[in-house]
């Protein structure tokens, strides 16, 4: 899922079982209620439909992070200046030198608070978001969310249907090219100079 080293605090594939099933609320916004299989975990989210329209039974990739930095979060308590730490931190600012973020990986993303944190039974817990107003709730063991912190800022990164096969197979093939490297190094016969 994530590591320690990784600003990334949790992320799946989930596929949308149903949107707007309460009715339609705004002519912008819709919510949608999608299920993944990986983790078992519900997803209730109200997102643009101007910018990343959807349909029921689509599958995108969610993935929840405490900075748009691809390399370890960093923060000001860590002994660094605070000022440099917020520089790498928000990849996103356009300072010319060419940094990109996570958000060069993603679709849509969006910028929010984790405001709650709501445990329903001892396994089972709720983290609610919101991303200027448009609200997340994610549900599901709490092993797979010890990294959402209640009142900590995180952003939230869509990766559309379209792109979640090309994504697959990247990592298929990225993975084989892994394992017959590593069964390459496991037969292989030292020289006899070594």
């Amino acid at each position: 899922m994530s590591s320690n080293s990784s600003s990334i605090v949790f992320d799946d594939i989930f596929t949308i079982s149903a949107i707007d099933k309460e009715g339609k609320k705004f002519d912008r916004v819709s919510r949608l209620f999608a299920h993944s299989k990986n983790y078992d975990m519900d997803l209730t989210l109200d997102y643009n439909i101007e910018l990343y329209p959807l349909n029921a039974d689509d599958s995108f990739a969610m993935t929840l992070a405490s900075s748009l930095h691809k390399g370890p979060s960093t923060g000001g308590a860590n002994g660094t200046g605070g000022e440099e730490d917020d520089k790498d931190r928000d990849v996103w600012r356009p300072d010319g030198k060419g940094i990109s973020g996570l958000e060069e990986e993603y679709d849509y993303v969006m910028y929010g608070k984790v405001y709650r944190f709501d445990s329903g039974t001892a396994e089972i817990v709720t983290a609610y978001a919101s991303f200027g107003g448009l609200l997340m709730s994610l549900t599901g063991s709490f092993r797979h969310m010890a990294n959402v912190v209640l009142g900590d800022p995180i952003y939230i990164l869509l990766l559309s249907p379209s792109k979640l096969s090309e994504r697959r197979y990247d990592l298929t093939v990225r993975d084989l090219n892994l394992n017959l490297r590593q069964e390459a190094l496991r037969y292989r016969v030292p020289s006899p100079d070594a």
